[in-house]
């Protein structure tokens, strides 16, 4: 009774209006840049990949994070269990041509997660610390309600995504799959692992976005580096069926897949929403996560963050997803009727027998710890927008929340387990809760879309040589001294409302 429900709300939502309307936005914003993810990928990754080593990349200031941990938080937050889990239960629910439709959001993604990170760095905001922060509320508030005027519909759509967006924090999604795959791979109890990892994980960000960023550079290149090859390697032992494999991801994408094997079928309307929803949570384009760190960078222009934005999507779905896809697929075991991590894990351990279980368990549980501690960050900006005029409740919620963080691990999958509902119940859930925020924020996008533009077209000015440089044209929201001026009024009112709160009560902030 209670799944059919969640399954009914899950197609209501995700049904034509929504699922085209996310299309849509995706397509205006990749057609009307030129398609810039495409036509300039070889200065995106001459400009991210190329330069993660260079100074501009590592060069840190006081109260932000490198552009280089800036990416590695948001790649840690978005190659996750759900490239290992949530890509496999796509394949088991929505059939081989989910995959086409995962490629396709990731192809307009390219381009919309730049839309978000440009404007979540644009619009920025330095709190009475020092410290950096940014995002879809920032620009949702600054933007859409003071610059373009819509007042009150800007602070009510930044509500609606803050409130849609930290909810999302009940739902354990990495914690439910880690503890899956490692029961598939070592027979250990679901709820004991989910215990354990909620202890490290409690230890990742204890000491808050320094320690998550510090962590997450050194985790997120080796992690996906040896997930690569890994991939890589089982497609290569299956290499006869890999030509088969992509005749059915464009076939079943306009056909659906008839019922094979384990496999009950899918329409055309389920394989597009599935490959659709499981694509924005892999990659979380259109989701406004990941500009929530992004905006802490230390970059020279928002656009130039904006396209290290594109290339988490590029990573994320493109290469990781596409190898876990292919993986399933050319292993011959996708319509076993096996569905979640499990798929993942059978196929592994059909090229590799008891390694591959153990392989994806690790796997597993790096990639759920780098993005759960990575979401961490995320929720901490939201609040700390929320509080910005309240520090002294801001700096409790912060820490309350460093201790409440972890538990609905632990209370999703027990009550997953002791209830025996399976993966795909979990993941519509999943599905559920994307709606909220990614539906205010590319309405926000869209919103903001000539900004958006007028930066993209000073940046191909200032550094692709394409145009002429407006030297009246400002970069930053904060760089026009009208808007300095305010918001540094507004900052030393919050410092004195926090200074006499901690001075009064004798206690010293730690930096």
């Amino acid at each position: 009774m209670f799944a059919s429900i969640l399954n009914g709300i899950n197609d209501f939502l995700w049904g034509k209006p929504f699922t085209y309307f996310v299309l849509f936005i995706g397509l205006y914003f990749t057609i009307r840049s030129g398609f810039f993810s495409i036509f300039h990928f070889k200065h995106i990754l001459k400009n991210t990949f190329g330069s993660m080593f260079g100074e501009e990349a590592n060069k840190k200031k006081k109260g932000s994070v490198t552009p280089f941990e800036a990416v590695c938080v948001a790649i840690g937050g978005c190659v996750g269990c759900g490239n290992i889990g949530g890509v496999a239960s796509a394949v088991a629910v929505g059939g081989p041509g989910a995959i086409f439709w995962m490629w396709v959001w990731a192809f307009f993604g390219m381009t919309v997660k730049c839309v978000e990170t440009t404007l979540g760095c644009h619009y920025r905001s330095k709190d009475e610390t020092g410290r950096f922060f940014g995002g879809s509320t920032y620009f949702m508030e600054k933007g859409i309600s003071k610059q373009l005027g819509f007042t009150k519909f800007g602070i009510g759509l930044a509500i609606a995504f803050g409130i849609g967006f930290l909810s999302q924090f009940l739902g354990g999604s990495q914690a439910y799959t880690i503890a899956e795959v490692l029961n598939q791979s070592f027979g250990f109890n679901m709820i004991e692992v989910t215990i354990i990892y909620s202890l490290i994980l409690f230890y990742v960000i204890w000491k808050g976005t320094p320690r998550v960023a510090a962590f997450a550079a050194k985790a997120v290149p080796f992690m996906c580096t040896i997930f690569i090859l890994g991939g890589l390697a089982l497609v290569i032992a299956n290499y006869q069926n890999v030509p088969h494999a992509f005749a059915m991801i464009f076939h079943d994408a306009f056909t659906g897949t008839a019922a094979v094997g384990g496999f009950v079928g899918s329409t055309v309307s389920q394989v597009i929403s599935t490959g659709v929803a499981r694509s924005i949570n892999s990659n979380e384009a259109g989701q406004g996560s990941s500009p929530l760190i992004h905006g802490s960078a230390n970059t020279i222009h928002p656009f130039r963050q904006g396209i290290w934005g594109s290339f988490e999507v590029f990573i994320d779905t493109l290469v990781v997803c596409s190898i876990t896809a292919l993986a399933v697929l050319c292993s011959g075991v996708w319509d076993d009727g096996y569905t979640g991590a499990t798929l993942t894990i059978k196929a592994y351990e059909s090229v590799f027998g008891h390694f591959g279980s153990v392989y994806i368990g690790l796997m597993c549980a790096l990639f759920g710890l780098t993005t759960t501690a990575g979401w961490y960050t995320y929720y901490i900006a939201v609040m700390r927008h929320g509080t910005r005029y309240n520090p002294v409740l801001g700096d409790r919620l912060e820490l309350l929340f460093k201790f409440i963080f972890p538990l609905p691990n632990i209370i999703i999958v027990s009550s997953i387990v002791l209830t025996g509902n399976g993966p795909d119940l979990f993941w519509t859930i999943v599905n559920i809760s994307l709606v909220a925020p990614v539906f205010t924020n590319l309405l926000g996008l869209f919103m903001l879309r000539e900004k958006f533009f007028a930066l993209l077209k000073d940046y191909k000015a200032r550094y692709m040589g394409i145009g002429k440089v407006d030297p009246n044209f400002y970069v930053f929201y904060e760089d026009d001294p009208v808007i300095a001026r305010e918001e540094e009024i507004i900052r030393k009112k919050i410092k004195a409302v926090r200074d006499a709160a901690y001075q009064s009560k004798d206690i010293v902030l730690e930096d």
